[in-house]
C-alpha cells in the first residue's frame, strides 16, 4: 500500500516541481544561453564567442517583466564592461595591477552610465571578456556577441512566455489562512476549558512567528505580481494583482489582531491561574465564535484567489453568510460577557478587549468593506500609474476617444432608424 502511494505521489510531485522558480529560470536561461552560442557561432568571428551566453545568462529572468525592465539597465552594464575589458586588452593585457584598475574604473563607469544594482555586473563582465580576450584586433568581437546575447535572451521572453505565478500565490494566501484557522481553532479550545500559562504563552510566540509566513506570502505575491505585467497571455493584470495584495493585506491585519487577541488570552490565563478562562456558559461560546471567524478566513482566502465568476460567487455566499452567524454569535457573547461583568467586574478590560479584537477581524472581513477597499486601490493605483507615464496615458485616452465616437454614432444610427 506504501509503494502505491508513493508511485500515485511521485507524478504529483513531478509536476509541481516543473513549476519551480529554480527549474524555470534554470530551463530558461540553458535554452537562452544555448541559443545565442549558436547564433554567435554563425555571426562572430571568434572561435568560442562565450560572451554571447553570458549576455544571455544576465538577461533573462523569471517573468517577463523582470528582464524587461531589468534588461535594458543588466545590457547597459554589460556592454560597459566589455568596452571597459577592450579597451585594458588593448592597452596593457592581463596583470594583478590591471585587473585592479579593471576593477576600479568598471564600477566607476557602472555609476557613471547608471545602471544602478547591477553596478557589480559591469566589472564581473570586465573580468570574464578580459579574461577571454588577450588580442585587441579581436576584443570589438565581442560587443557583437553582447547583443546577440541580448536579443537572444530578450526573444526567449516573448516567444517562450513565462509562467504566471498567480495559482503558487493563490496557494501560499489559502495555506496562511489555513494557519491562521488552525491556531484560532486552538485558542477556542483553550477558551473553553483550563489553559495553563505556559500553554497560551506559547500560543502567543505561535501568533508571532506568523509574521515570518506573511513575509514568505508576500515575496511569493510579489512575484505573481511581476508575472502579470506586460504579460500578453494576462488579461486585466491590474485586477488580479489588486486583487491578491489587498487580500493579502486584510488576512496581514487580521494576524496582527489574532495576534493580540492571543496575547489578550495570555494575560487572561495569568490572572485566572488554575481557573478557567471563562466561566462554563461563555467558554463554549468563545470557542463557537472564533470557530466561526476561522472558517470565515479560509473562505476570504478562497474569494481573493478564486477568478472564475461562478466560483467566487459562491465563495462570497458562502463568506457572507458566515460573517452572518459569527455576528450573530458575537452578540450573544457580548450578552454573556456582560452579565460576567456585572457579577465581577475585576476582568472587564480583558473581556472588553476580547470583543474589540473579534469586532476588527469581522470588519475586515466583511465584503462590503473589502469591495470598497479594492476601489480605493484600484484608483490610488490607476492615478500612480498615469502620474509615472503620461505619454502612454494620453496615447490610451487617444485611443479610446475614436472607440467612443464610433460606439456613440452606432448608437445615433440605430435611433433614426
Amino acid at each position: 500500500m506504501r509503494d502505491v502511494r508513493e508511485l500515485t505521489a511521485s507524478p504529483v510531485r513531478l509536476v509541481k516541481r516543473h513549476r519551480d522558480p529554480v527549474v524555470v529560470q534554470t530551463l530558461r536561461s540553458a535554452v537562452a544561453a544555448s541559443l545565442a552560442y549558436v547564433v554567435a557561432l554563425r555571426l562572430s568571428p571568434e572561435a568560442a564567442p562565450l560572451t554571447a551566453p553570458l549576455t544571455a545568462l544576465l538577461v533573462v529572468q523569471v517573468t517577463l517583466y523582470a528582464t524587461l525592465t531589468n534588461g535594458i539597465r543588466r545590457v547597459n552594464a554589460v556592454v560597459a564592461g566589455v568596452l571597459v575589458a577592450i579597451a585594458f586588452s588593448m592597452l596593457v593585457g592581463l596583470t594583478w595591477w590591471s585587473l585592479a584598475l579593471l576593477i576600479v574604473a568598471s564600477l566607476g563607469v557602472g555609476h557613471l552610465v547608471r545602471v544602478d544594482e547591477y553596478v557589480p555586473e559591469v566589472a564581473i563582465s570586465a573580468m570574464l571578456v578580459l579574461g577571454v580576450t588577450t588580442v585587441g584586433d579581436t576584443a570589438w568581437a565581442r560587443i557583437l556577441e553582447t547583443l546577440i546575447g541580448a536579443v537572444v535572451g530578450m526573444g526567449c521572453n516573448l516567444l517562450l512566455a513565462p509562467p504566471v505565478w498567480v495559482d503558487e500565490a493563490g496557494e501560499s494566501i489559502e495555506e496562511l489562512a489555513r494557519r491562521v484557522r488552525q491556531l484560532m481553532l486552538r485558542l477556542g479550545e483553550q477558551a473553553a476549558g483550563r489553559t495553563p500559562v505556559e500553554q497560551a504563552a506559547a500560543q502567543l510566540h505561535e501568533a508571532r512567528r506568523l509574521d515570518h509566513d506573511i513575509v514568505q506570502v508576500d515575496a511569493d505575491l510579489r512575484q505573481a505580481e511581476d508575472s502579470l505585467r506586460l504579460n500578453p497571455r494576462v488579461r486585466e493584470g491590474l485586477l488580479h494583482r489588486v486583487v491578491l495584495r489587498t487580500g493579502l493585506d486584510t488576512l496581514e491585519i487580521c494576524t496582527v489582531v489574532l495576534r493580540v487577541l492571543a496575547r489578550t488570552f495570555t494575560d487572561l490565563a495569568k490572572e485566572r491561574h488554575s481557573q478557567p478562562l471563562f466561566p462554563p456558559g461563555t467558554g463554549p461560546a468563545v470557542e463557537r465564535l472564533l470557530s466561526e471567524i476561522a472558517d470565515a478566513v479560509v473562505s476570504f482566502s478562497v474569494l481573493v484567489t478564486t477568478d472564475v465568476s461562478h466560483s467566487a460567487e459562491s465563495a462570497e455566499e458562502r463568506l457572507t453568510a458566515e460573517l452572518r452567524q459569527a455576528a450573530t454569535s458575537r452578540d450573544k457573547l457580548a450578552q454573556l460577557l456582560l452579565d460576567e461583568v456585572q457579577r465581577d467586574t475585576r476582568h472587564w478590560q480583558l473581556h472588553g478587549a476580547l470583543l474589540t479584537e473579534v469586532n476588527r477581524i469581522l470588519d475586515e472581513l466583511d465584503t462590503e468593506h473589502r469591495s470598497r477597499r479594492l476601489f480605493e486601490e484600484l484608483d490610488r493605483v490607476s492615478q500612480e500609474q498615469r502620474r509615472r507615464r503620461p505619454r502612454l496615458t494620453r496615447l490610451r485616452e487617444s485611443v479610446r476617444v475614436p472607440e467612443r465616437l464610433r460606439r456613440n454614432r452606432g448608437t445615433a444610427a440605430g435611433r433614426s432608424r
